[in-house]
């Protein structure tokens, strides 16, 4: 394996975020690899109208082949990767997510590693811990890595008892070229915004966070973005689907932003979402949820605001001025911008890659405790 990698990702979209919270992570990740040096080809299927839904067009820094949404096609963009020196399988690609997650390991050789990249790994975790037959259990060990989303310990631990030769996390991050404070639009003006699609665990805490706050506070103006959602508080203006261009003006142009994990996520901490690095990137004085871990990213009431439930936001809303919220703000960015950019993981993700041959456990795995398990049974790639 030389230092410049070719490496095959498959993944739910990169060119769309139309029902995929994922693709600011993939893009961040994979334009940061792509100025080390490393060649990405990115396979998305034709789904959930992503594609009449793009948000950029295919970049320079990435291949992208948009295959059917078939089993046949499927099959087709695995048999196009063979050869690469690394093939990522991503969760959540949203069809034949089984087919892949165990056709791909048919790819492996003496030249190629196979990776499981898990974009929501608690709720994957969770998963499995609550069936004993689900098909996915018996793959984890035939994987040479498991990368997560975020997760920290509790993941790292729960993969290994499901016999992971490794788990290592790679963070979410700031790409500072994309999300950075520009000026506001009044059509984003509010006291407080929430970006996020309607997805049922997190409707509650939603309900619990921003719309208690909107009940308590009936005279401010707040914000709601993202797709699926319908009866709102009167106070409360809904925009639909917001594209990633808009972020940042979204961020920029509200008193406060709000950002509310998923259930699953919250349990396990150390998940900071993509939406946490985009507003903080871009200079807004961010509320989160609570969750173990957040002050490893950002320094609770100095860079971030942290609250247990809406009655919480509300208060902060009323103590928090513009003054105040700017200086809050301007610290999480300037904090991000030395520890938490893209260009960091992805130097982290490309020593992990290259710290060992295919299927020679590497110094890393080696300080992990993991367990290995049988041969993979072929399939219709061997």
């Amino acid at each position: 394996m030389s230092d410049s990698l070719n490496i095959a990702f498959f993944g739910s979209s990169l060119v769309s975020s139309y029902w995929n919270g994922a693709a600011t992570y993939y893009r961040g990740i994979i334009r940061a690899l792509h100025a080390r040096g490393h060649r990405i080809t990115f396979h998305e299927p034709d789904a959930f109208d992503r594609q009449q839904h793009r948000d950029i067009e295919p970049p320079e820094w990435a291949r992208v082949i948009v295959y059917p949404a078939s089993e046949e096609g499927a099959l087709r963009a695995l048999q196009s990767a063979r050869g690469a020196d690394i093939v990522v399988k991503a969760s959540g690609v949203g069809v034949n997510d089984a087919l892949l997650e165990r056709e791909v390991l048919n790819l492996r050789s003496s030249g190629s590693r196979v990776v499981f990249w898990d974009v929501d790994a608690p709720a994957t975790l969770e998963r499995m811990q609550a069936d004993s037959a689900d098909r996915f259990r018996a793959l984890v060990p035939q994987y040479d890595l498991i990368l997560t989303y975020g997760g920290g310990p509790p993941v790292i631990a729960a993969y290994q008892r499901f016999g992971a030769r490794a788990c290592v996390p790679i963070y979410n991050a700031l790409d500072p070229d994309t999300h950075h404070p520009v000026l506001p639009e009044p059509r984003y003006q509010s006291d407080l915004s929430f970006l996020g699609n309607r997805l049922p665990d997190r409707e509650a805490r939603v309900d619990r966070f921003f719309f208690d706050a909107a009940r308590r506070l009936p005279h401010c103006r707040f914000l709601l973005g993202g797709a699926g959602w319908g009866d709102v508080p009167d106070n409360v203006r809904a925009l639909g689907h917001v594209a990633t261009a808009d972020h940042n003006a979204f961020n920029c142009s509200a008193k406060l932003v709000l950002n509310i994990n998923r259930d699953s996520m919250a349990r396990f901490g150390w998940s900071p979402p993509t939406r946490v690095f985009e507003a903080a990137g871009a200079g807004a004085c961010l509320i989160v949820d609570a969750w173990e871990g957040i002050e490893e990213f950002l320094e609770p009431d100095r860079e971030v605001l942290v609250a247990r439930d809406g009655a919480a936001v509300a208060q902060y809303m009323h103590a928090i001025g513009a003054r105040h919220a700017r200086r809050i703000g301007a610290r999480a960015r300037v904090r991000l911008l030395a520890e938490h950019t893209y260009a960091r993981r992805a130097a982290q993700v490309e020593r992990i890659l290259l710290d060992a041959s295919p299927h020679t456990p590497s110094a890393a795995e080696n300080r992990m405790t993991f367990t290995r398990a049988g041969a993979h049974r072929p399939g219709l790639l061997a």
